[in-house]
């Protein structure tokens, strides 16, 4: 909890207003910058991102298990009979994903609780049956989160293109949860770590799932973080194109120069760089999670889909990130040859 509080203290959260307002920014830079060069702007190419893949060749396929003996006397003492009769109902079966891991989980230590009821020198039919559902159902447990991580319509959303750039605080504090929840439910102590599960930590997960519902902060951070590389990387390309035409020197006029510079200083060191770093930022508090999830699912799984691999890869694992690390530290190298050149002090004139 503590970790939590911490990731949302010292974040601030990124708006539609803000996004908008930076993409404006970075086309004035740019045209600022070729108005002094006398040059026209160049075009920033589309971006080339790695596609979501989609639900159909994510979902993973989890066989029904069937239970006999569903009127024993022991499986009605121990609550287990009732959950399954809700599962059976006909709101039971058209549940979400979300709703559909509450009920394995809850199946699950509910399950725990009926084993510990029977007779441990028992060998009856209903203890064999039990035990070999338990063992089965938790194995399965980690396809069902992946199905609702990934193929669930609300979380699913999130690692979409969105339409809005709100809910940072929503979103690291579902993934950090969700993260939680998975490291604890595909351990191996899982039969201890279910006896200290209460309905409030199952029902934290319909809390975040309402949360994230109307937010899509995850997808637009992706994104966001993609074209924004996209552009700082055209605008550094044009300046390095055309940088041995700016003159510098002892007794030349360096006006030019000197018009660069402040160009630099008025809209990227002032306004665009703060940006960038807030949304990097952003990212390195998310990332940790998101690769931790994914890692932890992976090991579950046969053969995931090429295309999820490469999109883990590119925006889990943090390929995104090093690619907006590097158009950063690219251009800012071009006004430190150029300054150096110019013999420019650092900072506002």
């Amino acid at each position: 909890m503590m970790k939590i509080l911490l990731v949302l203290c010292c974040t601030l959260l990124l708006t539609s207003c803000k996004e908008n307002a930076t993409n404006t920014l970075l086309n004035t830079y740019q045209q600022r910058l070729a108005n002094v060069l006398e040059i026209t702007p160049a075009d920033t190419l589309p971006l080339n991102l790695p596609i979501y893949p989609d639900t159909r060749s994510l979902k993973q396929p989890i066989a029904d298990i069937r239970m006999g003996l569903l009127d024993a006397y022991e499986l009605r003492q121990c609550g287990l009979f009732q959950l399954i009769a809700e599962r059976n109902s006909v709101l039971g079966k058209v549940q979400d994903q979300t709703r559909q891991l509450r009920y394995e989980v809850l199946f699950l230590k509910q399950l725990n609780h009926c084993l510990t009821m029977l007779n441990s020198n028992s060998t009856s039919e209903l203890q064999s049956q039990l035990n070999d559902i338990y063992q089965q159902k938790q194995q399965q447990l980690p396809l069902v989160i992946w199905n609702m991580v990934f193929t669930g319509k609300e979380w699913r959303h999130q690692l979409l293109e969105p339409q809005q750039f709100g809910g940072y605080i929503e979103t690291v504090a579902a993934f950090n949860y969700l993260d939680t929840l998975t490291t604890t439910m595909t351990s191996q102590n899982i039969s201890q770590a279910l006896v200290t599960l209460t309905p409030n930590h199952i029902e934290q997960l319909l809390y975040h799932q309402q949360q994230i519902h109307n937010t899509q902060y995850l997808g637009q951070l992706f994104y966001s973080m993609a074209q924004i590389t996209a552009e700082l990387n055209t605008i550094t390309a044009q300046l390095t194109q055309h940088e041995n035409n700016v003159i510098c020197g002892k007794n030349i006029n360096q006006q030019q120069a000197q018009y660069l510079r402040n160009v630099f200083y008025k809209y990227y060191v002032n306004d665009i760089q703060p940006y960038l770093s807030k949304l990097q930022s952003q990212y390195q508090q998310l990332q940790p999670y998101l690769d931790s999830l994914y890692t932890t699912l992976i090991q579950h799984h046969d053969q995931p889909p090429a295309m999820m691999t490469l999109y883990a890869r590119y925006y889990f694992q943090g390929e995104v990130q090093r690619q907006f690390q590097q158009a950063t530290i690219e251009h800012v190298s071009y006004w430190q040859r150029l300054f150096k050149r110019c013999q420019f002090k650092v900072g506002h004139q």
